[in-house]
């Protein structure tokens, strides 16, 4: 049983909880995640690292509310357990050597690339940093970004926050502008980072994504979380899950991870029944 020390709710749907996992945390590097299980009975869900404190032995990690085992992990307060945390799963991020990145995030995978523009920060690199959100409601992290990055755009859909636009607009002008990256780390929505790596490929600017499809036990065995990258199968879970993104077939795993949208649909609605007639 693992002990969650702190949660902090970051917007309306996305929360925060720093875990007490030694094991963990004496070996998280950014880029890697762990798998966790609310309860006995609960399903394997891969969430990725945000933070570790390798003093404190602790592991943060920060989710969005969509489906059953996310609400019902949102339900746990500080000083409760959950049942499984495994980890550091996943190959750590090659960030050695890197003078100047840009670092884009979209929506919840803002949590995802943090760590990632951290580590950059630490190492002496350049940090320019692009979030995305589709409105000021949804922001998280902007003051942890703005402390690592030397350049730091805020986008949103509607302008409530930041520049209206999208990250690719964003990125296009920083590119535009004169700078030249030794490469571009794009982590969120499928989408984004598919529109992010046409923008890049234009240019020729090696991009490198963090990919995170349907996934059961993070040892490569279930075939769950199988991707199509340079016309091979690869395993986001071992193999990955940071891939040279102009090589991964964006429209398969699009399509891939909407094969249990109903199922996932179902199984929310339960979950939420369940706890309305525990009222």
């Amino acid at each position: 049983m693992y002990k969650i020390l702190e949660k902090e709710s970051l917007n309306p749907t996305v929360s925060k909880i720093v875990v007490h996992c030694p094991a963990v945390a004496q070996k998280a590097e950014p880029g890697q995640f762990i798998i966790l299980r609310v309860d006995d009975e609960g399903e394997r869900i891969p969430l990725t690292i945000a933070d570790f404190d390798r003093v404190k032995g602790t592991v943060t990690v920060i989710y969005q509310i969509v489906g059953a085992t996310t609400h019902k992990l949102d339900r746990l307060c500080a000083g409760e357990f959950i049942r499984d945390f495994v980890g550091p799963l996943g190959r750590p991020s090659e960030l050695e050597g890197l003078k100047k990145v840009a670092v884009v995030g979209g929506g919840v995978g803002c949590a995802i690339a943090l760590p990632t523009a951290k580590k950059l920060h630490a190492l002496g690199a350049e940090v320019h940093s692009i979030i995305g959100f589709r409105n000021k409601d949804l922001v998280i992290l902007e003051k942890d970004f703005r402390a690592v990055s030397n350049v730091f755009k805020l986008m949103t859909d509607d302008g409530s926050a930041g520049s209206k636009g999208l990250v690719t607009a964003a990125l296009e002008d920083l590119v535009k502008s004169g700078n030249v990256y030794d490469e571009v780390i794009a982590i969120g929505p499928l989408v984004m980072m598919k529109f992010v790596c046409k923008l890049t490929e234009k240019y020729g600017i090696k991009t490198v994504v963090s990919m995170n499809p349907i996934m059961i036990d993070g040892t490569g065995m279930c075939g769950g979380c199988r991707l199509t990258v340079g016309g091979e199968m690869k395993f986001a879970c071992v193999d990955g899950p940071d891939f040279d993104g102009h090589k991964v077939d964006f429209d398969e795993a699009i399509q891939r991870g909407r094969i249990y949208a109903e199922f996932e649909k179902r199984a929310y609605e339960k979950e939420c029944n369940l706890i309305k007639g525990a009222r």
